[in-house]
């Protein structure tokens, strides 16, 4: 059984607009902290057999220049790995989808000998997203999933009791998964709003959202 309140308080979500390389770009930060030490949580994240274990299988050559692809989802370029050093780690990759490209950066700081903080951060440049996506679905469209991603490094790093990555798709149809979903595009709402979004926009936008993860049908953005 999921804790669901615990793991959606456990996460802190953020979504800013900026600039980069001189073009538009819309940032997702989403950052938890684990109770296992860096060394740990990096093999968790960076080794393909543990990956496929909290996650998605994966496949490919996870090294510096090397290339990815997840199981039946985004593939990419590693285009940084540097492994725990005093106190810290990190890796970029690019994440290439449905013809368009993103970019991600993970981050883990060792809090103490035996937790570790976790952040992703997920970069879009803001012409290459459909407007009428986004006016749907706003920023919890890969929002949730990275949710979801969190979530499943939660239970494989503490042994909890939850659904794996094969059972993910039926258990957010259940009680427990909607509720768990319900509460994270709701957050995301909240980190739209903050971003400036105008409230009621934001919280259309995690209805669909929801509506999506859960199989239900989304309503269309207002004009």
């Amino acid at each position: 059984m999921v804790d669901v309140q615990h793991q959606l308080d456990a996460v802190t979500r953020e979504i800013a607009s900026e600039e980069i390389d001189g073009y538009a770009a819309r940032v997702q930060t989403l950052a938890q902290t684990y109770p296992s030490p860096i060394d740990d949580v990096w093999d968790a994240v960076t080794s393909a057999a543990r990956i496929a274990r909290w996650f998605l299988p994966i496949s490919g050559d996870l090294r510096l220049g090397g290339r990815y692809q997840i199981e039946g989802n985004a593939g990419g370029e590693i285009q940084e790995c540097a492994p725990p050093q005093n106190g810290s780690a990190r890796f970029r990759a690019t994440w290439e989808f449905g013809g368009g490209v993103t970019w991600l950066t993970v981050r883990l700081t060792a809090e103490g000998s035996d937790a570790t903080r976790f952040e992703l951060e997920h970069v879009a440049r803001t012409d290459d997203a459909p407007a009428e996506f986004w006016d749907v679905y706003g920023p919890g469209a890969t929002g949730v999933g990275w949710d979801g991603g969190l979530l499943g490094l939660e239970l494989h790093l503490t042994g909890g009791d939850g659904p794996s990555p094969a059972e993910a798709g039926a258990w957010a149809l259940t009680d427990e998964g909607r509720a768990f979903y319900r509460g994270a595009a709701d957050a995301w709402a909240a980190a739209h709003a903050a971003d400036g979004a105008d409230p009621a926009i934001a919280a259309r936008a995690a209805d669909n959202t929801y509506a999506f993860y859960t199989g239900e049908p989304a309503a269309a953005a207002e004009e």
